[in-house]
């Protein structure tokens, strides 16, 4: 698959570990010598501030997508490839999604989640068959993995769905199974079943 852009979701802060913004700096860098552009919420704060500087500083295009109202908090990168300003939340992550061509959640908060967590629900609809990954640094996301086993198991979610998220703990890693990525065909008619109430 070829991959051009990727959206990165990620905190607003550096967390509690230095190796958060280790993984981050190393995700960038290696997302601009593999001419990656990154698409992300164009802060200059966090981790968000970190991938963005990594990626600038190794000569790649970092192009950010941040709301009127956080601009003028004086959060947003001076220096970017490009920014784009939208009226709102909502449009900011349709634009991020129109813009990526796959993504990836680092550890980060409720909008890490809330983004990351919306391009899946398009995955599973059919909207999008954008890879979509998770990069669990130091086992950050494994509360997660276990969460959408629990879902698995308890028949909410098909097992094609589930195997359609990549989780990976290492930038290299995780951007080789992104750009080898095929994904799970899953019969439509499984919108069929919701309608006649049979289970996954």
């Amino acid at each position: 698959m070829q991959i051009k852009s990727i959206g990165v979701f990620c905190g607003s802060s550096i967390g509690a570990k230095p190796i958060y913004s280790q993984k981050a700096r190393e995700l960038g860098e290696l997302m601009a010598s593999k001419n990656i552009d990154l698409i992300y919420g164009g802060g200059d704060v966090g981790l968000m501030g970190v991938i963005a500087d990594a990626v600038l500083n190794k000569k790649g295009n970092a192009i950010g997508v941040i709301p009127t109202a956080l601009l003028e908090k004086e959060v947003g990168h001076s220096a970017l490839t490009k920014m784009h300003i939208t009226d709102n939340m909502s449009d900011r992550k349709n634009l991020i999604s129109d813009l990526s061509d796959a993504f990836i959640a680092m550890p980060g908060g409720f909008g890490t989640l809330d983004e990351v967590m919306e391009v899946l629900t398009y995955f599973q609809l059919g909207i999008s068959e954008k890879p979509v990954g998770f990069l669990n640094i130091d086992g950050f996301y494994d509360p997660v993995i276990t969460l959408f086993d629990q879902i698995l198991k308890e028949k909410f979610m098909k097992t094609e769905h589930r195997n359609n998220v990549i989780f990976e703990s290492d930038p290299a890693t995780l951007l080789k199974a992104i750009k080898e990525f095929e994904p799970h065909i899953v019969d439509s008619k499984w919108i069929d079943d919701l309608k006649n109430k049979q289970t996954y």
